[in-house]
């Protein structure tokens, strides 16, 4: 998907695929085909740009949701999921598998690409 680091240098890691996320853990509903799940900061910079991506994507895409997270609010959620920095970016499909996870600030053609492996 994208990654965080020096400009050009892309990291990718596939999610696990095995742990499901739900409504209740994540505090808001998922997206009928896919959910984007942001974990931000407050005083993050990229956490902001990543904010205005991910809405902008969920609100072309038909039943993808975008969910932010204030990973200084919710510690034990950031823990589990072994959440390191933010913007931490998890694509879930429709049953809250994580099938994809970056950090970073994304590009949007980045994240509709990434997408893909949820729907």
């Amino acid at each position: 998907m994208y990654g965080g680091g020096p400009i050009g240098r892309r990291q990718v890691r596939d999610g696990d695929g095995v742990r499901r996320l739900g409504a209740a853990e994540l505090g808001a509903e998922l997206g009928k085909r896919a959910t984007l799940l942001q974990f931000s900061s407050a005083f993050c910079q990229p956490c902001r740009a990543t904010r205005r991506t991910l809405s902008e994507v969920a609100a072309m895409v038909d039943g993808v949701a975008h969910v932010e997270i204030d990973a200084e609010s919710r510690l034990e959620l950031v823990r589990a999921l072994g959440i390191a920095r933010t913007p931490t970016v998890l694509v879930l499909d429709a049953a809250g598998r994580i099938v994809r996870r970056a950090s970073g600030q994304p590009r949007r053609a980045d994240v509709i690409a990434a997408l893909g492996d949820a729907v």
